[in-house]
């Protein structure tokens, strides 16, 4: 992960673009939900990844240093920025309507939802249908927890054994669960889930891919308060970013090529 990203150049028509009391501080502060690599790796106070990349590149961009906060669970990152205590989250968070309602979103990635499973997947998990019965590790008040809860209910109506949900408030307790053989499988996003298979020395695999699981096409991408100026101004700095080759460069450091867009937009969760 050795490789060097460029400096951006500050563009002044973003940067007065700012709200006057982030250009008066010289700062922002990003909020996150602890680690979610490779986007967000959170080891103490340090914040490493994806994530962290654009941040700098951004930062430079805007001429403002952008710092970072850990909270515990998407609810406490939403209610924080809403409150403004935080100014916004890089991300990637799931843009879906009825986040809409209460935030702007900034969409800067694709992603699909997959599972994690045990080497040769014994438990046979190859998408919703065969998870039935079966232990499901989600991230709390994630998008996936939902699908998951509804497809419980269809489980119960057919005759068919519910879903085991198992709730965590972050990625690595939801990975160890599966490799520990608490959870028989670990419903989330596939970039995330590709690196922990990677890092997992051969103890897991991916399953589901290629399958919708659920849901329809998914955006992730920054998080704002709704109506604020800086949904735009996100925007337009992540188009000089692509439009420079910077963005391509940061994803392909963090083995995300499969996530790229080559059309960010505000609020594109369907």
């Amino acid at each position: 992960m050795a490789q060097d990203i460029r400096k951006q150049e500050l563009n002044n028509d973003l940067r007065a673009r700012l709200p006057q009391e982030i250009r008066d501080a010289g700062k922002m502060v990003a909020v996150n939900n602890g680690s979610f690599p490779p986007y967000e790796i959170v080891t103490g106070t340090k914040l490493e990844g994806a994530t962290k990349d654009f941040s700098d590149a951004i930062g430079q961009i805007l001429g403002v240093e952008i710092g970072h906060a850990s909270v515990a669970g998407l609810p406490a990152l939403l209610s924080g920025i809403n409150s403004g205590r935080y100014q916004f989250a890089m991300g990637p968070v799931g843009d879906y309507p009825d986040r809409q309602k209460s935030n702007d979103f900034v969409d800067w990635v694709r992603e699909y939802v997959v599972f994690a499973v045990e080497k040769g997947n014994p438990q046979g998990i190859t998408s919703l249908d065969t998870a039935c019965g079966k232990r499901i590790a989600v991230m709390s008040g994630g998008s996936a927890e939902k699908v998951i809860k509804e497809h419980s209910e269809k489980c119960a109506a057919a005759g068919k054994p519910a879903v085991e949900v198992q709730s965590f408030t972050d990625q690595p307790s939801s990975i160890l669960a599966v490799r520990s053989k608490r959870s028989d499988a670990f419903f989330s996003s596939q970039a995330p889930l590709t690196y922990f298979v990677q890092q997992a020395n051969g103890q897991l695999e991916l399953s589901g891919v290629g399958q919708s699981n659920g849901f329809k096409d998914i955006y992730q991408g920054a998080v704002v308060q709704k109506g604020s100026p800086l949904a735009g101004v996100l925007l337009d700095a992540f188009k000089i970013l692509i439009g420079n080759g910077t963005y391509a460069a940061i994803m392909k450091k963090w083995g995300l090529e499969n996530n790229m867009t080559d059309k960010p937009g505000i609020n594109q969760g369907i």
